[in-house]
């Protein structure tokens, strides 16, 4: 079977969940015998890859803005692949979803399957008009998709309501790590169990300015280390450096990835998820995944994932967040324990070549 993934920046993964979902998907369908295409950015690798890991890649350019960087390659991709016999076309996130109905009116007969990752248009650094298209895009994706693939338990609900459609769950997944030394992390002076981490993109919706403000107002000697960089939110990543002023236990990483990224995970005291919003949030999972001990956001999405294997705070609160660290930086008996349920509840639910089978069952139904 012959299949298109089109909405991504592309792989292998610099940063953002839906890269980190369509790396994963996509390398363990190969793995499934599949013959995989995914359509990268010009500009998001360093330099042009034709090959990774099985998956053929098919570079394209992009306008590089903020509102039509996404549109434009997922455009020249329908483009592409209009021209091309594929079995599945697989688009991802509610953006690139608004393209769909190209495919449906050049290529009728082909199956298109649509990954509902999130809401995006609840996220701030999206103006009015770009909410609109998004709120159109999701339309399109759940109205014209042959399939829609859900992320997360709210998201099958909503389209249910939203669309009368039933959509198919199945999670994000995570892949199952032991844990690394501190080596690469030393750098920045870190050692194991000596600060709380943040990783994720500096946007927002992401909460990661109650975080800082938290921790502000802790007294410990742990560090707040915060992973990951903006994506065009400059205005907010100054905010957060304008926050951390003065406070040299306040560590900007920048984004990370590989070896490093991993001892990131591995040496944390604490992983900290304080978004406002999340579809279901891949380093989470991670976190999850490398036994790390979670304290999250109280949204529907986070306590989805984590269940009884973590803990959480109260949702845009800063003043709760600082309650539940200083909790847990006064109390790590349990820490461990809840690490360990955390990681078998990944191995349960969450496992990548498992979410892969599911995933090439919905192809192959999709056929029939």
């Amino acid at each position: 079977m012959k299949i298109a993934f089109i909405g991504q920046k592309g792989i292998p993964a610099r940063n953002g969940g839906v890269e980190r979902c369509v790396e994963s998907l996509a390398t363990n369908l190969v793995k499934l015998n599949q013959e995989v295409f995914v359509y990268n950015r010009n500009n998001y690798l360093p330099e042009k890859i034709t090959e990774y890991k099985g998956v053929k890649i098919i570079n394209l350019p992009s306008w590089h803005s903020k509102n039509l960087e996404a549109i434009s390659h997922t455009f020249l991709a329908c483009l592409h692949v209009l021209r091309h016999k594929v079995d599945i076309i697989h688009f991802q996130s509610i953006g690139p979803a608004s393209l769909i109905w190209l495919i449906k009116l050049f290529k009728p007969r082909s199956v298109v399957v649509f990954t509902f990752h999130c809401q995006d248009y609840y996220h701030q650094k999206w103006g009015l008009f770009a909410r609109l298209y998004l709120r159109f895009g999701e339309m399109i994706g759940c109205k014209f998709a042959d399939e829609i693939i859900t992320i997360s338990k709210e998201l099958t609900e909503y389209v249910k309501n939203r669309y009368q459609r039933d959509s198919i769950y199945i999670p994000n997944g995570a892949d199952l790590v032991d844990k690394l030394e501190a080596q690469e992390i030393k750098r920045w002076g870190l050692e194991a169990k000596n600060y709380i981490v943040y990783i994720g993109r500096l946007v927002r919706h992401k909460g990661i300015h109650n975080l800082i403000i938290a921790y502000e107002k802790l007294k410990t000697a742990k560090k707040l280390v915060i992973v990951g960089e903006g994506a065009f939110t400059d205005d907010y990543v100054n905010e957060l450096h304008t926050l951390a002023i003065g406070n040299k236990n306040i560590i900007f990483t920048g984004n990370q990835e590989g070896k490093t990224l991993a001892e990131l995970y591995s040496n944390a005291y604490l992983f900290v998820q304080p978004s406002e919003n999340e579809g279901l949030s891949i380093a989470l999972l991670e976190a999850m995944a490398h036994k790390t001990p979670c304290l999250v956001s109280d949204i529907r999405a986070n306590i989805e994932a984590i269940d009884n294997c973590g803990y959480t705070f109260k949702v845009d609160n800063a003043d709760d967040l600082k309650i539940q660290l200083e909790n847990l930086l006064a109390n790590p008996a349990d820490l461990a324990l809840k690490a360990d349920l955390a990681y078998e509840r990944v191995k349960k639910f969450y496992s990548w070549p498992t979410i892969a089978k599911e995933v090439l069952e919905v192809y192959r139904k999709s056929e029939k």
